[in-house]
């Protein structure tokens, strides 16, 4: 009798030389929804674009995964609906992009996404969750305003991945870590992807990833721009996670609590500003700014 794949698959696995990846498997049900228990609604988003500027480039794919889960444990039950559909931006696709997520101007001509059923799937809605937030969340909120209004995560920055062991927080490797491979850069294969990696449960933490997640959402997210820091700190700055912004013209990271930004304040005037006087600027994001483009309150802090 020949053996199957799977046959295969698991004589590799119980040997110490070898890891076996598996395709991923979309699946509705990941467990049974127990009567009582608290259950709320959440959303898995993804979306693809001719570009990465939410100012001048298009949405031309929007996939989401409206699914159902216990907000105190975190545990997901079931998706309750799939949605992903494509767009014509009025203008030809740049075939740099096209070569990420293969969408072209043919699949694309004469589409319009369904505005009503997106704001249909937003009703109700806890949390709306995406591997890079601050990418996609600008993007919808540009063309459909009802995903202002809403809490957002970010499977990326909100779970700290380096303190669980890892050594990346790309999806793909996550879910590799996990056993799993998958065709990445289609919107709504990436949100099965998203929502299987936040069922898993964490190897530090012990916990499933989408409770870490969750546990996020109430915490003040506060973002530090470094005014007017030294030029030969750059360096440093963006090992320790700034970002430039050319509009701003200066380096800004995103922080969770007060603890880490006065841990943040007391590293900036050691490590980059010295004797200098000098000030930053704090401004304080809540649950539904975060990751938008919309301002939130901002202060000088002196150091």
């Amino acid at each position: 009798m020949n053996p199957t794949p799977e046959d295969m698959a698991r004589a590799l696995d119980a040997h110490p030389d070898y890891r076996v990846l598996r395709r991923l498997q979309p699946r509705t049900c990941f467990n049974p929804v127990s009567e009582g228990l608290p259950c709320a609604r959440g959303i898995v988003l993804d979306t693809e674009t001719t570009g990465l500027s939410s100012e001048t480039d298009r949405v031309i794919e929007l996939g989401m995964l409206l699914f159902e889960f216990d907000p105190t444990t975190g545990l997901i039950y079931r998706v309750l609906e799939v949605f992903d559909e494509l767009e014509d931006p009025g203008f030809p696709i740049p075939p740099a992009n096209t070569a990420i997520h293969h969408i072209t101007d043919a699949m694309v001509q004469g589409k319009h996404i369904d505005d009503a059923k997106v704001e249909r799937l937003l009703k109700g809605v806890s949390v709306v969750i995406a591997h890079n937030a601050g990418f996609d969340r600008p993007f919808v909120e540009q063309r459909w305003p009802a995903f202002e209004n809403l809490l957002w995560a970010c499977s990326i920055r909100d779970i700290d991945w380096q303190a669980e062991g890892f050594g990346s927080a790309k999806l793909e490797y996550l879910l590799q870590t996990q056993g799993i491979f998958y065709e990445a850069h289609r919107a709504e294969t990436d949100c099965w992807a998203l929502l299987e990696l936040l069922h898993h449960q964490l190897p530090q933490s012990q916990q499933p990833a989408l409770l870490s997640l969750l546990e996020t959402l109430n915490q003040p997210q506060l973002k530090l721009s470094a005014l007017g820091s030294p030029f030969e700190t750059k360096d440093l700055l963006k090992q320790r996670g700034y970002r430039w912004s050319g509009e701003q013209r200066c380096w800004s990271r995103l922080l969770s609590g007060e603890q880490a930004l006065e841990e943040e304040l007391s590293w900036l005037k050691r490590r980059v500003y010295g004797s200098r006087n000098a000030q930053v600027e704090l401004e304080t994001l809540g649950g539904t700014l975060r990751y938008s483009n919309r301002q939130g309150q901002k202060k000088l802090v002196p150091l």
